[in-house]
């Protein structure tokens, strides 16, 4: 069955949001919960302030991946008009959900979104310890640029959007 891709309803969901987000540090970085901390604010009230904005900016660039009823995913994107360039900064999917194949319907998601809005070329930033989400990019074409600047323990990818 297909997935369901619905703009996040920060109202009904923000625990769940939060939930989501701090899964993915403690899965791509060893201080993982102490980053999301460092980087959410008290209660995380500066991630969902800024998840609300980028909602709010566009409402298909964050979304919840539904299957059926149930919320298995979610997806944070920035679409940076000027520049043509789109950022992810979340792929996300419950862990009773991984390893089947349904990230691939959340690339070909974004990769949509991405065509339709004219983006040009797409970046995200990934723990180079998570060699699982590295192979994924790579076998979608994503190029590794190496170190992100200012950070000594992430890396940059990069892809060309095809068909735009």
């Amino acid at each position: 069955m297909p997935l369901v891709f619905r703009s996040i309803d920060l109202a009904a969901h923000a625990e769940l949001c939060v939930h989501f987000r701090r899964d993915a540090f403690v899965c791509s970085f060893e201080d993982g919960e102490k980053r999301f901390a460092l980087e959410s604010g008290e209660h995380a009230q500066a991630y969902l302030n800024w998840l609300s904005k980028r909602i709010n900016a566009c409402p298909e660039s964050c979304v919840h991946v539904f299957d059926g009823q149930e919320i298995i995913g979610q997806i944070e994107t920035e679409l940076r008009g000027q520049e043509k360039l789109g950022y992810i900064y979340l792929f996300y999917l419950i862990p009773s959900r991984r390893r089947q194949g349904l990230s691939n319907q959340l690339h070909a998601y974004v990769m949509q979104l991405f065509q339709e809005v004219g983006v040009i070329r797409a970046q995200l930033s990934v723990s180079p310890t998570n060699q699982t989400a590295i192979n994924f990019y790579k076998r979608h074409g994503w190029q590794d640029l190496g170190r992100r600047p200012g950070h000594t323990d992430i890396n940059l990818m990069e892809l060309a959007i095809e068909g735009t």
